[in-house]
């Protein structure tokens, strides 16, 4: 009697069988990557607009990087191996480090190297912040968690600036455009990267219920500290910026991890937070007891002097989700042009043009205002013609977009998830990454509560935001009646803004920026659906139900080039 196994290679040799049918791998997308991941008309027409026009060979260059499959490859190996606390030596000395994946260097290095970090600061050119901005929405497209120690150096300059002495030794390392990680004497070192300290865990965005206490020793602006801090991101930072409580009231500290002398400065880090996303950062729990630190600004001035820095993280919040939303979006077009279903590809199937022109229009928009606060940026410090009318527009508009498009997007990264199936939702495809890195966006740098009220605060105190606000909004008057419309309603409702309907009024005033944007600087067929949508209430309660009439064709178009 024949076996088993030679019965199954009988029938296997049989006229007609097929062989290995079961591993036969079709209607499955190819690697996306190498692609381009500056190939995004909305992003060049951004950058020449607000006056970065002469980085756009660099941010090229950069893009292509980005889109490469070994970067690609860095962005996966730095989440897959997450950063480890050693607290202790072999010997029982106290080191407090944090070991890191080759990988993450790597993209640090590039980041640092390419002008993501600080180097803006020391560049005269107009546009230089623009186009730091710019190659952060195309290198947003490998990992999200570097971009946060990146993201902190930047804001850190303009804030100790308000110590001109320390800024004197800080600023030039801070913004150099060399990455070398480990402890050592700051100015020893050829670049630095910083870090901030607000939040403790009795009191998280309202920072002035910090118990971080910090005692004069003696010497000018040298204080020492004790508290604990309950969320300090990338704690192998050379120097930090920390909130704490002086005898004048709630003030600015600069402290170091390792003190002029060469001795390590107390930071011990209690444990490193276990986080839904961001997982190639570390995000620690310090602990000062005796911290050396040095004062920056005048005591009891804390907050006014580290706002500078929160305006400059938030403009990253803003830039960090509009990238995760191009990222996102190419994924779920490419998967859509080579996926086929029902006889078609996906991306010729009507519902689905839908869904990725839907996407496409929040996608362009959150990319135009980036680019259209980050110029705001750049003039406002640069003191140019209009830097006071910018400075002030760029107060309100900051706090607007980085309530919005941060909130916009974890729907929109489910959503373009969803467009893969469930090839989306195992973690091959790198989706699930993008989807629980969504939320941090709209919670660092204050939730949505805290960024609605400071809207409200904005218009309180500082009249002339309201004023660049709707300067803004003049310049699109008459280009389109439902965009006319909203602009009234707003300055209506403004007179009577309230906390209880703070969301409410400043996800109408996103809308009615971004409509106003896209209305100007948009192909029509973009501005059109954007207005019909968004301002006209032409529209459903999730992505993909744009209206019949929609062109979805120059729509998809502009958004999905072959090249990505």
């Amino acid at each position: 009697m024949a076996s088993t196994l030679e019965h199954d290679r009988h029938h296997a040799d049989a006229p007609g069988a097929t062989h290995g049918v079961t591993h036969d791998v079709t209607n499955q997308a190819p690697p996306l990557t190498p692609y381009d991941a500056s190939d995004d008309a909305a992003l060049m027409e951004g950058l020449r607009r607000e006056g970065a026009g002469w980085a756009e060979a660099d941010v090229r260059r950069l893009g292509t990087l980005a889109g490469s499959a070994q970067v690609q490859e860095w962005a996966e190996l730095a989440n897959r191996h997450e950063p480890e606390l050693r607290t202790h030596d072999r010997y029982g000395n106290r080191v407090d480090e944090v070991e890191f994946h080759p990988a993450w260097h790597h993209l640090m290095r590039a980041a640092v190297a390419e002008g993501l970090a600080g180097s803006p600061w020391a560049d005269e050119r107009p546009g230089a912040h623009v186009a730091r901005t710019a190659g952060g929405l195309v290198w947003g497209h490998t990992d999200a968690g570097h971009g946060c120690p990146t993201s902190m150096t930047y804001a850190a300059v303009p804030a100790l600036r308000a110590q001109p002495e320390l800024a004197a030794v800080y600023e030039p390392l801070l913004t150099s455009r060399v990455y070398e990680p480990g402890l050592r004497v700051p100015a020893e070192k050829p670049g630095l990267l910083a870090g901030m300290g607000m939040t403790e865990k009795q009191g998280g965005s309202d920072v002035r219920t910090n118990t971080t206490a910090a005692t004069p020793t003696g010497e000018p602006g040298v204080y020492t500290l004790r508290g604990h801090k309950w969320f300090t991101s990338a704690p192998m930072c050379d120097v930090f910026l920390v909130l704490a409580q002086a005898p004048g009231g709630l003030s600015c500290f600069l402290v170091p991890r390792v003190l002029p002398d060469g001795t390590r400065n107390t930071f011990r880090i209690q444990r490193l937070k276990d986080k839904l996303g961001n997982r190639s950062n570390a995000s620690s729990e310090p602990e000062f007891d005796g911290t050396v630190a040095w004062l920056v600004g005048p005591e009891g001035r804390g907050v006014r002097t580290i706002i500078e820095m929160v305006n400059c993280t938030r403009l990253d919040c803003v830039m960090m989700s509009a990238a995760l939303m191009r990222k996102t979006l190419v994924e779920a077009g490419h998967h859509a042009r080579h996926r086929s279903a029902f006889g078609a590809r996906l991306l010729d199937q009507p519902l689905m043009r839908n869904v990725l022109a839907d996407l496409a229009l929040e996608s362009e928009a959150a990319t135009t205002l980036t680019l259209r606060l980050a110029g705001a940026a750049d003039r406002a410090v640069r003191g140019e013609a209009d830097g006071a009318g910018e400075a002030a527009f760029r107060r309100i508009a900051t706090a607007v977009g980085k309530y919005w498009v941060t909130k916009r997007g974890p729907a929109f990264t489910a959503e373009a998830l969803e467009c893969l199936g469930g090839n989306g939702y195992v973690e091959d495809s790198g989706m699930p990454r993008h989807y629980r890195e969504a939320p941090l966006l709209s919670i660092w740098e204050g939730s949505g509560n805290v960024n609605a009220l400071d809207v409200l605060r904005a218009l309180g105190r500082e009249p002339g935001t309201a004023d660049a606000l709707f300067a803004e909004f003049d310049l699109s008057r008459g280009a389109d009646a439902r965009l006319d419309a909203a602009v009234a309603g707003l300055r209506k409702d403004l007179r009577q803004a309230s906390p209880v309907g703070a969301r409410r009024l400043v996800e109408r005033m996103a809308l009615t920026l971004q409509a106003s944007l896209l209305v100007r600087h948009a192909p029509p067929a973009v501005a059109d659906a954007f207005c019909a949508t968004r301002l006209a209430a032409d529209w459903g309660h999730s992505f993909g139900t744009l209206p019949d009439g929609t062109d979805f064709g120059t729509i998809l178009e502009r958004a999905l080039p072959a090249s990505v």
